[in-house]
């Protein structure tokens, strides 16, 4: 190794100092001061140009110290003032309100979709408002009205309607596939109740009885067959201060012999009615039924 000397001079030592025969320059020179130079420049350049981009973003995406763009990020969250916000991608919020006196929009293209997620990611429940349907999977569905009152509930094995009145407005009315268990059917003011099934029968089923009572009509009977009246344990009642029967058969007046085929109605003290075969020996008041 070739030992380095400098030369110096002393204050008071007025004799000179060999010249040593190998001077070393310390710094960087040659070509790679110039890679040193070219490495220096192009760094340079790359901070300028991310510099740029980073300004034309801010510009493009509109963020500003209150926010992005039209959302301004407040500490009770994110609010848009004013103008139409689109989301690419699925947006959480806690929350989502509208302005004060101004409704929540939401516009799809293809359909709205709320899903409802357990703590472990799963889909608990989902809501998707499509152009032609809307569709809801959930286990079970609840409305409840302002002051807290259950209006609508249905889960897998039921569906309860919570209001005093359940109103129908359709043209043709409700129709029911199956049972209806309802403890008052009544019609709107100054309408009509009808009871209709157009290819079957309709059954009205009760424990205590089933009881059809007109205030200020008729109550009318119509069937093209038979119309069969059966108590089974109980008596038959007719209460009404007169009963017609306009469409029984009359026999003709001083015809005697064959009596067959014609009877009688009778009706008892205790106001049992019941027929008699005409041309019997016994009477009516002579019945044992009475």
């Amino acid at each position: 190794m070739v030992r380095e000397q400098y030369v110096s001079t002393t204050q008071g030592v007025g004799a000179p100092q060999p010249v040593p025969d190998h001077v070393y320059k310390i710094g960087i020179y040659g070509w790679r001061k110039r890679c040193l130079y070219l490495f220096v420049l192009l760094l340079i350049v790359i901070l300028v140009v991310n510099f740029a981009l980073t300004i034309w973003i801010l510009r493009v995406m509109w963020f500003n110290a209150e926010g992005m763009g039209l959302l301004q990020v407040h500490p009770d969250g994110v609010k848009l003032d004013e103008g139409e916000s689109e989301f690419l991608f699925p947006v959480y919020a806690q929350e989502i309100h509208s302005r004060e006196d101004t409704p929540l929009v939401v516009h799809s293209s293809e359909n709205v979709s709320l899903n409802a997620r357990n703590e472990n990611g799963n889909v608990t429940g989902r809501t998707s408002v499509g152009p032609k349907e809307a569709q809801g999977h959930t286990h079970s569905m609840l409305l409840n009205s302002p002051n807290d009152n259950m209006l609508f509930s249905a889960d897998g094995e039921q569906t309860v309607i919570g209001p005093d009145k359940l109103r129908v407005t359709g043209p043709e009315g409700a129709l029911f596939q199956h049972s209806v268990e309802v403890p008052l059917l009544k019609s709107e003011l100054l309408k009509d109740l009808k009871l209709e099934c157009p290819t079957r029968s309709v059954t009205m089923d009760a424990p205590k009885g089933v009881h059809l009572k007109a205030l200020a009509g008729n109550i009318e009977a119509a069937s093209n067959m038979d119309v069969i009246l059966q108590s089974t344990s109980g008596l038959l009642v007719l209460d009404a201060e007169t009963v017609r029967m306009p469409s029984l058969p009359l026999s003709k007046g001083g015809v005697s012999g064959n009596t067959q085929d014609l009877f009688e109605v009778c009706v008892c003290h205790s106001g049992k009615l019941f027929l008699s075969k005409a041309g019997r020996t016994s009477t009516c008041s002579e019945n044992q039924d009475c």
